[in-house]
């Protein structure tokens, strides 16, 4: 049975001079271990004021590179299996504005069914996705729900229970984790600092290419 995490790094409009939207997932066999051995790596490395903390984000300040760097080791010792897609913000298509404003829920949709197709080859009878709580503007988070299914039933078996939730990362440490993999992929598509050597950290566990969006189908 397929487990899917998801959580962004980015916005939509360019937000402290980053250019890049990224979306990125992971499965993994036993969910509950990833998490127990993430949660366990973080309250015996880190600093003790937040070892108690309910959530420490990739953007969280408080604690050194070095610590940083290690930390994405541990999470690629984990047996996560990553996908993940990305754009730049230049590249969204004007038929995602209706009145000059952005239809940020159709678009997250189509973006995540962009990453979720790459699962269709999956034969389990169960599809489990998870993703992090966000407003979804024009769209109710039911509509995501039901978008995301119509999508997906068509190339998967006949009878696959789906599952999609939007989850509070704070509570779910596996979201947590998907947060730090789509932060250090967008420092190496931001070609910031690190960036390099967090790519190669997780490159022996990304599955094919990133998906870049809206831009003739190219990868990294």
């Amino acid at each position: 049975m397929p487990y899917i995490f998801l959580d962004e790094s980015g916005q939509f409009t360019k937000h402290n001079h980053e250019n890049y939207f990224v979306i990125a997932s992971f499965t993994v066999g036993e969910p509950r271990r990833t998490a127990k051995g993430f949660r366990a790596w973080l309250r015996g490395h880190f600093p003790r004021k937040m070892r108690d903390l309910n959530e420490i984000k990739w953007s969280s300040t408080g604690f050194s590179d070095k610590l940083r760097l290690k930390t994405l080791r541990e999470i690629s010792k984990l047996d996560v299996r990553i996908r993940f897609a990305y754009l730049l913000h230049r590249n969204i298509p004007t038929n995602y504005r209706q009145k000059n404003k952005l239809q940020s829920g159709l678009l997250y949709t189509n973006i995540v069914g962009e990453i979720l197709d790459s699962y269709l080859s999956i034969t389990d009878k169960e599809f489990r996705i998870f993703c992090d709580q966000r407003r979804l503007s024009g769209m109710s988070e039911a509509e995501f729900k039901e978008v995301l299914k119509a999508r997906l039933l068509p190339g998967l078996p006949k009878d696959t229970v789906i599952q999609i939730e939007m989850v509070d990362s704070a509570s779910v440490v596996n979201i947590q984790i998907a947060d730090w993999i789509a932060g250090a992929l967008a420092r190496y598509l931001e070609k910031g600092r690190l960036g390099e050597e967090c790519y190669k950290i997780l490159k022996g566990n990304i599955i094919g290419e990133g998906i870049e969006l809206f831009s003739g189908g190219l990868t990294v």
